[in-house]
Formats: structure tokens, sequence, C-alpha cells
């Protein structure tokens, strides 16, 4: 350990002596400095033990403002020499000393100054390598507790022991790891969400990942800076690097799957098998969640962690839109997922569809969280099974073939003409096929309706007053709007 003023003081080698009334300091000497100025605060920094032999100080005024000076400057005690300029300690020097409470002691004409210097030296050397010594354990503890089983709360509870504080870990502004709370922060039953305001006693360090992440490493305070810290940040930033690329692997993987019972390409005992590998048992109900961003945010879900509450739920990528499997047993709330992708700062929509056993549910509750997307709400339910979504969970059903040939006569009239066919069409179908509602919403007189009704007509073949061509069409937009 560094030496303090008492332990130089107590070394019987140098036979030092206190002279006048001021308490020695507890803190450590950071160095020694010798001078003969009679101002040496230039060539302080402070903590130091600053030795003379009075050379320049032979007036009392002298030696009262060379106490001042070092006083100001920081110093932790003024060491003085006798038996050359001064047989003895000047008085003047020690009463100004001990007025501003700035320690004395007497050097001995036998002892010279670099003896004190190189004791203190010695002592900052000492201390140096014990720290580095410290530093190096500290660096194999935490490496140790993130390569074992307990992974990145293992590392955190590790260094909240070495630095004798709380520490956590936010990623995407949710509580990924570490303490669930801390002094002032945000209590225990807010696990999850985002962390305390600024206001909170925490310090706060970035942790690079290479994503737009807002990764952060928060300690409580008081907290001042340790090189262990420093080593946790590259650490854990490692991990979080290792643990976003295999999620993008994995994910990718599990869309594949997912998009071949989907589409229906696999089926069967063989899909049941495959999903099994993938932690689904298809003999137990699942339902599907699909979460889909704004197009600039969707890079975001190849990596995104899920929320606490989430580890059994297995997520897949399809079309740029995370897919997951819910055991219906033990799910989790939507609710709590669209709080967490809103605190994450993604503008999300999330469709959820209903729980089924067996591959052939997985792709029914697929479509329907698909069709419920649609409805553009933050968290979008799925009422139940429709006829499009049947449909659609069929791979040799051509819907897509019909929607374009119906329609596309139609967009392309509407692109030459602006004449609005396909949106008075579907406003025509959702309003049951009133043309007085439909002029109300659309601001038109019902001739135009009429007219444009009648142009549809003209154009696909299919009559939207005829009950069989109106499920035509209707089927012919439900798929144009499903993607």
């Amino acid at each position: 350990m560094a030496m303090t003023l008492v332990e130089l003081l107590s070394d019987p080698a140098l036979g030092l002596s206190a002279e006048g009334a001021a308490e020695p300091p507890g803190q450590p000497i950071q160095w020694v400095a010798v001078t003969e100025l009679e101002d040496p605060r230039p060539f302080l920094n402070g903590a130091e033990v600053v030795l003379t032999t009075g050379l320049r100080l032979k007036a009392g005024a002298a030696q009262r403002a060379f106490v001042r000076r070092v006083h100001e400057a920081g110093a932790m005690a003024i060491g003085f020499g006798v038996g050359l300029t001064h047989a003895r300690v000047p008085a003047g020097l020690v009463a100004e000393a001990d007025d501003v409470g700035l320690p004395v002691f007497r050097v001995p004409y036998e002892v010279p100054f670099i003896a004190i210097g190189k004791k203190v030296a010695d002592a900052l050397s000492a201390d140096h390598y014990a720290g580095l010594e410290n530093l190096l354990e500290g660096h194999a503890v935490l490496a140790s507790a993130l390569l074992g089983a307990g992974g990145l709360p293992a590392l955190l509870g590790e260094l909240a022991s070495m630095l004798g504080t709380d520490v956590a870990l936010y990623q995407y502004g949710a509580r990924i790891a570490g303490a669930a709370s801390t002094r002032g922060a945000a209590p225990a039953s807010t696990r999850g969400a985002a962390p305390a305001s600024d206001s909170a006693p925490w310090h706060r360090l970035p942790i690079a990942t290479g994503l737009k992440d807002r990764c952060t490493l928060a300690i409580a305070e008081p907290y001042e800076h340790a090189a262990i810290v420093d080593y946790a940040q590259s650490l854990i930033s490692v991990e979080l690097t290792n643990q976003a690329r295999n999620r993008t692997g994995a994910r990718r993987a599990a869309g594949q799957l997912v998009e071949d019972v989907v589409r229906g390409t696999l089926t069967g005992a063989e899909a049941a098998a495959r999903l099994a590998g993938s932690g689904i048992d298809t003999t137990l109900r699942h339902g599907v969640v699909i979460v889909d961003v704004a197009s600039g945010q969707r890079r975001a879900l190849r990596t995104l962690p899920l929320p606490d509450g989430w580890d059994g739920v297995s997520a897949a990528l399809v079309d740029e839109q995370l897919v997951l499997v819910l055991p219906a047993a033990a799910a989790p709330a939507p609710a709590d997922l669209s709080r967490y992708l809103h605190g994450a700062g993604l503008t999300a929509r999330i469709g959820v569809g209903g729980t089924y056993a067996q591959p052939n549910g997985l792709r029914w509750s697929y479509f329907e969280a698909r069709e419920a997307l649609q409805r553009g709400q933050a968290l979008n339910l799925a009422d139940r099974l429709s006829l499009t979504s049947l449909l659609m969970s069929g791979a040799d059903v051509p819907l897509a073939d019909l929607a374009a040939e119906t329609l596309t006569p139609l967009e392309a009239f509407d692109r030459a003409h602006g004449a609005g066919l396909v949106t008075t069409l579907r406003r025509y179908l959702d309003l049951d096929g009133s043309i007085a509602a439909v002029a109300s919403d659309l601001d038109l007189h019902r001739n135009t309706v009429r007219y444009r009704l009648q142009q549809v007509v003209s154009l696909t073949g299919y009559d939207p007053a005829v009950t069989a061509d109106r499920v035509h069409l209707y089927l012919a937009l439900r798929v144009r709007s499903l993607g």
C-alpha cells in the first residue's frame, strides 16, 4: 500500500519527528518534492510532502508566507531539514502551519532527503504492482465467469462484488442482466423496463456492439473509475456481439423451417420432427406472433433480444418480419412485448394468431397473425380463422394470381386516369354494398359511385352486386392487402 504521513513518521530508520499540533491526514502520500524556493506552488500538484532546508526562509514573514503557499498548493506536510541553514525548525513556520492545519516534521541532519523520497517511491511502486496483480486476477475472474455456465449475469455479479456496488446491463432500453434495482433506480417490479431517469444515482458507461441498441453498463453511485471496469466493458462488448451474430443465424435458420411449414412444402410427421428439433412440440398447442417494424428498423429484428419471460419462445425471420412461436400453456403476454418494442425505440406492429396443435395448426395461426397485422394497430389480436386465412394456408391455391388477374386492370386504369376505382370497390365491399354509405364516406355523388362500379364490371368482368362475384373481388382485395 502507498505510505501515509503517519507511517512515514513512524519509520525508525528515518528518525523523523513531528513539530506543531496539526494532525497528519490519513490519505497516502503521492510524491515528495524538494524545494528551496520561496514560492514552490508552480511545481506542486497536491498531496505531496514538501522538503526544504529553509535556505531562503530566514525572516519570519518569509517563513509564514512559505507555509501559506505550500498549503494553497494542496501539499500534505512540510519536512524541514535542520543542521544547515537552521539549527531547529523555525517557530514562526510551525506557528503558521498550526494556524492553517498543515503538519510539519523535523528531518535530522544525517538523513538525506533522497532517503525519504525513496521510501515514498518504493511504497508507491509496491502499491502500483499490487494493483496490477489485482487487476490481472480480476481479469481472470471476469473471463472465467463469462465463459462458465453463468454467462453475463455471473460476470456482472463478480464485477459488482469487486466494486462493492450494484451493477446492471441495459440494451434496447431494457435491463438484460445484473441488479434488478439499485439505489434510487427503478424497483424490482419494473424488471425489464427502461432504466431510471438521468437523475437516478447511476453511473452509465456505453458498451460498443456495432448496433443501434443503446447498450449501457450501469453502476450504482458512488463510483470512482476502476481499471477493471474497462476490461469488463470489453468482455461485455465481445459477448453481446457474439450473441447478436448467433441470434441472427438461429433466426434465419428457424425462418427457413417456418416458411416451409407455412407454405405447405413440409408437412406431417416430417414437419413435426423438424419443428421438435427447433424446440416446438406440435403435439401441444402453440400460437404465432408476427412482429413488423418500419422498413428502416428491420435490421434490428435480426438481433433484438426478447424481453424477460420470453426465454421459451422460438424466434424466426420470415419476409423480414420476426415470427415468434409461443407455447399456449405458458404464453407471455403480447402486450408486454409491445411495450418492450416501444421502449426499444421501434415503431412496431404485432399480429397475434390463435393457438393450435400440429404443424397445420401452426400454419393457420401464422396466417391469422398475418391477417390481424393488417389492422395497423400496435397490437392486433385475431378474432377467428377467416376464409381468406384458410385459403392462404394452402400453397396450392393460386390466390396471388387471382388477385393480380382481377385487380391489375383496375390499378392500371387508376394510374392512367386517377379514377379511384380500387378505393371505391374496397369501400363498397367494406360497407356491405351500400352506395349511399360509400358516397358519404368518399364525399361523392351516388351516381359517381354507380358509374365507378360499372367501370369495375367493364374492366374485370366481375359485378360486385352479384354474390359470387363479390366474394371473388373481396378475396382479391384481401390477398393483395396481405402481400
